[in-house]
């Protein structure tokens, strides 16, 4: 199967060439205008000094500063980077806010560090980029495994080594420090009113639309939680432990007020317990909604894929050869690119 990188350039040159553009477009927009590789020493809680890959990608500035976010993770790639700092140009400027696009990234697995490390390691990254990035330059933000402590902590190294108070170079702030009290629910939050404009375009409403989320990060968690508050009866949730499923609906304001629920789904109090994390994929549901990572709606996956609708919570969940797919079937509805559904976030740190 190809790369999310090599598929995001397949992806592009198909929608050059429907758009009829020149092909030599096709470079223009894919390669990245600068991509920056660091080291980061943190000194571990063991008293050994550990050395973490970070990257930076900056991609596009066209419309404006490169934005995007940093994710932790222990399987992130340059090349995974670099096709997410790609979508997030396209994002921009599909919500035409005056930004280009970037994205940045620790192979790491946070969930093995202890605070203070987790602290030490984000300030780190942030003096290993300090040159880069800036409010009129590159503006970062949470993903995957960050959040608004991490930007608080970058924002308060960053504003150490200029001499002075700089909140606007991170958005995705704690509220206390010049946030938007909406952005750590905004991403879900689109992705919850996309899927509802998706249902009334194609399936007469989404009340009572039996929904499955795969991923119960922040944005599967919010998208869920305002689903069911739209009227959708949510039956499947899922994370990297496993998944839950109750065909009569699940509680997900219960789920999401339980941190033992959001740390583990199976913690959730009823339902069909498994640590097969992707049930979510493939239970009878109307609406499907990817929010973990890329690659996930695979061709080897798709045929056990029931629902009608897919709104994309995540980035690049589904592979293209899967998308042909499932718009081949008779009574398939949309996919809802990522571009479109999960760019509340992005819109929300904007206002910030």
């Amino acid at each position: 199967m190809a790369s999310y990188l090599q598929w995001m350039s397949q992806v592009l040159k198909e929608a050059i060439s429907l758009g009829g553009l020149p092909e030599e477009l096709h470079d223009l927009i894919f390669k990245p205008e600068r991509v920056i590789s660091v080291k980061i020493p943190v000194k571990m809680d063991n008293g050994k000094v550990a050395v973490f890959e970070g990257y930076r990608v900056q991609h596009n500035s066209i419309l404006g500063p490169y934005k995007g976010g940093i994710r932790y993770h222990p399987d992130v790639t340059l090349d995974t980077d670099m096709a997410l700092a790609l979508g997030m140009t396209l994002k921009n400027s599909l919500a035409n806010i005056p930004y280009g696009g970037g994205k940045g990234a620790v192979k790491v697995d946070p969930t093995k560090l202890s605070s203070r490390e987790l602290e030490e390691l984000s300030r780190g990254y942030v003096r290993a980029l300090y040159k880069f990035i800036g409010p009129e330059v590159d503006i970062p933000a949470p993903d995957v495994n960050t959040n608004p402590q991490i930007m608080a902590w970058m924002v308060d190294e960053y504003s150490k080594l200029s001499g002075r108070n700089v909140p606007a170079v991170f958005t995705g702030k704690p509220p206390e420090l010049w946030g938007n009290p909406a952005r750590i629910y905004s991403t879900g939050f689109g992705v919850a009113i996309l899927a509802k404009a998706a249902a009334d375009a194609f399936m007469g409403g989404i009340e009572g639309k039996k929904v499955a989320v795969h991923g119960f990060g922040n944005v599967g968690s919010y998208a869920a939680y305002w689903l069911s508050k739209l009227g959708a009866k949510v039956i499947a949730i899922s994370n990297i432990y496993g998944s839950v499923y109750d065909p009569n609906g699940i509680d997900v304001e219960l789920a999401i007020s339980k941190p033992e629920v959001i740390n583990d789904v199976r913690a959730y109090p009823k339902g069909q317990k498994s640590n097969d994390t992707d049930v979510p994929l493939f239970v009878d549901a109307d609406i499907l909604v990817p929010a973990s990572l890329e690659n996930v709606i695979t061709p080897e996956k798709v045929e056990r894929v029931k629902a009608k609708l897919i709104v994309e919570g995540a980035n690049g969940p589904t592979v293209p050869e899967a998308e042909k797919l499932l718009y081949s079937r008779k009574g398939f509805h949309a996919v809802i690119p990522d571009i479109l559904a999960n760019s509340g976030g992005v819109v929300m740190s904007y206002l910030e």
